[in-house]
């Protein structure tokens, strides 16, 4: 007598541990953090905000909504940290000359300021992060990265 066989349940298909989906926002999540905890102690920013300042730092002008698209920030996290930024006088908030109910934001002097300091440390963990990788990896996990990227934008 032939045993029957047991349909495998959805435990036994999606190993957590495993997953990309779940692998990518640990990576994410762990870089994130350890940087965070550098600025913000010295600079009493939260990722929301320096994610903003980064994004002001190279775009200025943009709108809270076009952030939250930039960043694929929750509209609300951006509101809140935007709002935060500017009573700390690191972001300043004009309205649009085009439309008065939405309002540019750019970074003060004070913004900059911060912007310029922690940049660098940014960019130390990345390269720390990175130090893992050999030169031709570098080259393929970027590619890699860019191909999910768009391949993501389909799910």
């Amino acid at each position: 007598m032939a045993s029957a066989k047991r349909k495998p349940s959805p435990a036994d298909l999606l190993v957590l541990e495993d997953f990309l989906p779940y692998r990518l926002s640990i990576l994410s999540n762990r870089v994130s953090r350890a940087i965070a905890a550098r600025y913000a102690k010295t600079f009493d920013l939260t990722i929301p905000e320096w994610r903003i300042i980064a994004v002001l730092g190279r775009r200025p002008g943009l709108t809270a909504k076009e952030i939250a698209e930039a960043t694929e920030m929750d509209k609300v996290a951006v509101s809140r940290a935007v709002a935060r930024l500017v009573a700390a006088k690191r972001l300043r908030a004009s309205a649009d000359t085009d439309d008065a109910r939405r309002q540019n934001l750019s970074l003060t002097a004070q913004g900059e300021s911060v912007h310029a300091r922690i940049a660098p440390i940014a960019l130390a963990a990345e390269e720390r992060l990175l130090s893992a990788l050999d030169a031709r990896e570098r080259v393929q996990l970027d590619a890699l990265l860019d191909r999910l990227l768009v391949a993501a934008r389909t799910l």
